[in-house]
């Protein structure tokens, strides 16, 4: 299992996920918010939304490719 986002505090990783709608893998992907700010998401290919990246330790996880 290639591990997709990571804690830089602790190290827990989490894995794939899956779009509920079409069952395909999310892709790693950003916005930048009208201040300026980078978000990065994870979103379906085919368009059926996109998630915040996830938090651990009270901060963003990282994403690895």
């Amino acid at each position: 299992l290639e591990m997709a986002y990571k804690c830089d505090a602790c190290g827990m990783g989490i894995g794939s996920m899956t779009c509920a709608e079409c069952g395909k893998e999310l892709i790693h992907d950003s916005i930048t918010t009208d201040d300026g700010t980078v978000i990065f998401v994870s979103k379906c290919p085919d368009d059926h939304g996109m998630v915040k990246s996830p938090q651990c330790c009270g901060q963003d996880m990282s994403y690895s490719a």
